[in-house]
């Protein structure tokens, strides 16, 4: 088996996730990261039957605004009570705007003839997953001295 076969398999990519989701803030921790999944594929070499195995080994993490991350870590989703949280995948984006994130990730192989010892493939297989839209906006905050239970209708309320 060859890092070009391994190459032509049809590895599924990844999943990409991001929280909060399609909207962020400017200056709050975004949560990116990777769902991938070790595969199997049953292939035929020279008349020979083949079992091959592919787990993912490293994570390209492209946040859209010039900074990346490589890590052998995917990261995780995160409950929604703790969003905003500092992960080992997420990101801080400076400015507002609309930026594309992508990931690669790079899978290792190993291979078994005909149910013989697994054998690790030279080389490995990058595969890219569907990039994904986030818009980073800006928050405003303001305080208000009213009370809004005495009074529903002032300032702020």
């Amino acid at each position: 088996m060859t890092e070009r076969q391994l190459r032509e398999l049809p590895i599924v990519p990844a999943g990409l996730g991001v929280q909060p989701g399609r909207h962020t803030l400017r200056g709050a921790e975004t949560n990116v990261y990777a769902e991938p999944a070790q595969q199997s594929f049953r292939v035929s070499v020279l008349g020979r039957g083949v079992e091959v195995r592919v787990r993912p080994v490293e994570h390209r993490f492209d946040y859209g605004d010039g900074a990346s991350l490589a890590s052998a870590a995917p990261g995780g989703p995160l409950p929604e009570e703790r969003w905003g949280e500092r992960t080992a995948t997420g990101h801080v984006y400076r400015a507002t705007g609309d930026y594309t994130v992508g990931l690669v990730t790079v899978f290792a192989g190993e291979f078994s003839v005909e149910g013989g010892p697994w054998q690790p493939i030279a080389g490995t297989a990058l595969v890219p997953s569907r990039p994904r839209e986030v818009s980073v906006w800006r928050s405003e905050v303001h305080l208000y001295a009213e009370d809004c239970n005495a009074n529903p209708r002032g300032e702020g309320c």
